[in-house]
């Protein structure tokens, strides 16, 4: 063979490896990847339990345990994490920028949302602890941190998809009177319609490229309340049952996630139920009704993967001020709740607070938007309605804990977490933050510039 034709064939197998090379490349840049993660975070008994201001004994032992579960998303080189928690709150500002600066250095996550369930079995959370976390904070925090590597080491393509279903497992425990004030109805096992509630169950499916499920999130509002404070004994409550129903209904193959909505003023029927009248039974049946339903929905989910997938994501601090006088609020919080309860359960009193609002845009069609508190369910219709995307998902509880936020309406009412001392930020912070974040959304999707269009070109000449 010549010289030339040996330079030819040279060059055309250097063309076949770059086209190799860049097909390659484009592939990798085209997958949305996830992985799955979950590790037990029960504390030991003796810790004291999260819920009922009424209740400061240590819990007594584990009805069943509970758990941090992870999802890892990642497109090409940037990936985010989603943490969902079986507490009551999540944790601690220093704790979450802990576990965020951990999962940034051995896993590559650039950001993180953290969720909790809002069960009231759990444990006590603090935003600050005169001696530093407890032991079995900060080891939570060591597993919850190897989940998330765990989860981000073993990432694999995914296509993904959102079906709605619904669930009738709860009420509007806020009844507004007919001389206009304010009753709070704190259980209601008839099961009497109230309203508003938001019955929509929202999944998004998480499958493998062989449509296998890997992740099933079910997105609902409610308040995970079935115990009541004489229930000594750490819970996941109706959460924890709707995982294990879906995930039985699947073969165990998807890892399942309750991702809390905006449940501020929704209880679950059998609310407070006392330890005797067969309070795991109707644990168990508002887990399962509420499982069935997200079962039903995700098998008729036809997951797609995306061809150009892109992970859009952000957590902003907006100041927020304290609703009241701060010395009269902490009086008032000292009078009502005891000087034992008051370190538990009182806010972090500060006249300014950063609140976080999350907002993430997943493939320019599915909006996460996340509140660090106790949103009412108008919240989370209105959101729904507003929002330029088909699907949208909203989070309570979410990055963080500063009380309740009602309706602009609902705090001229009054009641409870309306304009009572769990009530903390100042009225309208939640009209607030939801504008922010619909605004962060529009921003993505590139529908508002930071630049002003020009309107003049196409305008006849002056005369």
């Amino acid at each position: 063979m010549s010289r030339h034709c040996r330079s030819i064939e040279n060059i055309a197998a250097a063309l076949l490896l770059a086209l190799a090379l860049a097909f390659s490349c484009t592939s990798y840049a085209s997958e949305m990847k996830a992985g799955v993660g979950k590790v037990d975070i029960t504390p030991p008994a003796g810790t004291r339990m999260w819920g009922y201001f009424d209740r400061l004994d240590g819990a007594q032992g584990v009805l069943d345990p509970l758990y941090a579960r992870v999802l890892v998303l990642e497109t090409g080189t940037s990936r985010l994490a989603y943490i969902d928690l079986d507490l009551g709150r999540t944790f601690g500002p220093g704790s979450l920028e802990s576990l965020r600066k951990a999962a940034k250095q051995d896993s590559g996550i650039d950001d993180l949302i953290v969720q909790a369930t809002h069960c009231h079995t759990g444990p006590v959370i603090l935003d600050e602890y005169p001696n530093g976390p407890p032991t079995w904070e900060s080891e939570d925090l060591n597993r919850i941190e190897g989940a998330i590597h765990d989860a981000a080491e073993h990432t694999v393509p995914v296509r993904l998809g959102v079906g709605y279903g619904a669930a009738y497992i709860g009420y509007n425990r806020r009844h507004v009177d007919a001389d206009g004030t304010i009753s709070m109805l704190w259980s209601n096992t008839t099961h009497a319609p109230t309203y508003p509630v938001d019955p929509l169950v929202a999944v998004l499916r998480i499958d493998r490229m062989d449509g296998e499920p890997l992740a099933i999130l079910v997105n609902y509002a409610m308040h995970p309340v079935t115990f009541g404070s004489d229930a000594l004994r750490f819970s996941a409550d109706f959460p924890g049952v709707m995982c294990k129903v879906i995930e039985k209904a699947f073969g165990g193959k998807p890892l399942a996630f309750f991702v809390q909505g905006a449940a501020g003023d929704i209880n679950v029927f059998d609310a407070g139920t006392p330890i005797n009248l067969d309070v795991i039974g109707r644990r168990d049946w508002a887990g399962e009704t509420l499982g069935k339903a997200a079962v039903n929905t995700a098998q008729q989910i036809e997951t797609k993967a995306d061809p150009d997938p892109e992970i859009d994501f952000r957590v902003d601090s907006i100041p927020i001020k304290l609703r009241w006088d701060p010395e009269k609020f902490k009086q008032e919080t000292l009078r009502e709740l005891g000087p034992k309860a008051f370190d538990i359960f009182a806010s972090p009193i500060k006249e300014t607070m950063d609140l976080p609002v999350t907002t993430a845009l997943i493939n320019r069609n599915i909006a996460i938007v996340g509140m660090p508190g106790e949103p009412f369910v108008d919240f989370q219709t209105d959101l729904r309605a507003k929002c330029p995307v088909r699907d949208c998902f909203f989070l309570g509880y979410t990055n963080g804990y500063y009380g309740y936020f009602p309706t602009i309406k609902a705090a001229s009412e009054g009641g409870y977490g309306a304009a009572s001392t769990t009530t903390w930020v100042q009225v309208g912070a939640g009209e607030e933050m939801e504008d922010f974040a619909l605004i962060q959304i529009y921003r993505m999707l590139g529908r508002l510039q930071d630049v002003p269009n020009s309107q003049w070109k196409n305008l006849p000449p002056a005369p």
